[in-house]
């Protein structure tokens, strides 16, 4: 998904992502697509405010049925007496999916070695995902299953041959930047996060509560501020702490093209001083030259590619769900 592509194109792409795993969202944004009035409605919000998670997830937040038909998003759209729209202008899709746990973990692990680790994440929301230490894990490799880890437990379906995870890395140190972070004991902002899962995916429900209350326990430290700016002040304090790794996961798709470029700029230059190690899992299109690094990524995948230090090591489901790891991808950093 390319949220500053035109609107009818963004929408007709996520009905064709999202229809395996929500026919709901999958037939709204079929219908959005086709719809000039809808359209024209979208158009005065906002480029960035325009994507289909984030109106979907407000006209639900106001009371739209979902799983329901496309006629009542419909009409709350074109009838919406300014509330939706305030809804979209004032949240953001800061979705937390701790299930993608599961797929950062062993690129973690490819890092880690023996050594402690200090986690970064950019893009971090609530900071659910820097808890790879808290979790449980069962990867369904093609030679059998692989088990690591205490605590609530992520599954993941595995092609390829997984790294070798001797131990859940230890991690010292953890911290998150985000523009608008959201605090874990802020009931009203957990809400919208539940709210931002898919309508038919009862289980991520449940995972994001289970994360939420693993993040309670022990609240993260988030930074409010513009990675562009923040990243490298963060990653020089983190390196007193343990071997450093920055990682993102659907975060850089939002920033415009230019910024994406002065990220990677950046992210390349950090990882060449030796000041971190850098994670990355966005979808293709988003960092071009971490996916040119791997062999092509087949169109009827919707996959994420998951990067270590800008070289391409795996597609990974945008939740979680599965991996392909790459061949020869299997070293330690």
């Amino acid at each position: 998904m390319e949220p500053y592509a035109p609107v009818a194109e963004q929408y007709a792409d996520f009905a064709r992502w999202s229809r395996d795993e929500s026919p709901c969202f999958s037939e709204w944004a079929s219908g959005v697509a086709d719809d000039p009035a809808v359209l024209a409605w979208l158009s005065d919000l906002p480029r960035v405010k325009q994507q289909p998670n984030l109106v979907f997830a407000a006209a639900r937040w106001h009371g739209v049925p979902a799983p329901g038909p496309y006629p009542g998003l419909r009409d709350a759209l074109l009838g919406d007496n300014g509330t939706i729209r305030a809804t979209i202008l004032s949240r953001s899709t800061q979705t937390n999916e701790a299930g993608r746990l599961a797929t950062l973990t062993p690129a973690f692990a490819t890092i880690a070695g023996d050594q402690p680790l200090a986690l970064v994440e950019v893009g971090a929301s609530a900071g659910l995902c820097l808890y790879p230490d808290r979790y449980s894990y069962a990867w369904a490799t093609e030679s059998g299953p692989v088990t690591a880890g205490e605590g609530p437990r992520l599954e993941c379906e595995v092609t390829g041959q997984l790294p070798d995870l001797v131990r859940i890395p230890e991690v010292r140190w953890r911290a998150g930047i985000d523009l608008n972070p959201l605090s874990v004991t802020d009931d009203d902002a957990m809400a919208w996060l539940a709210n931002l899962v898919w309508p038919e995916q009862d289980d991520r429900r449940e995972r994001l509560r289970v994360a939420v209350e693993v993040a309670r326990a022990d609240p993260p430290a988030l930074l409010a501020g513009d990675l562009l700016t923040e990243l490298p002040g963060v990653v020089e304090q983190a390196g007193v702490a343990g071997r450093v790794v920055v990682f993102h996961s659907a975060v850089v798709a939002y920033l415009a093209s230019a910024d994406r470029a002065r990220f990677q700029e950046m992210m390349t230059g950090l990882v060449e001083e030796g000041r971190c190690h850098w994670v990355s899992n966005e979808s293709p299109n988003v960092l071009p030259e971490v996916t040119a690094s791997g062999p092509p990524v087949p169109d009827d995948l919707a996959k994420f590619v998951l990067g270590v230090d800008g070289r391409a090591v795996a597609w990974t489901h945008g939740h979680g769900q599965s991996m392909t790891w790459l061949a020869g991808q299997n070293s330690n950093a």
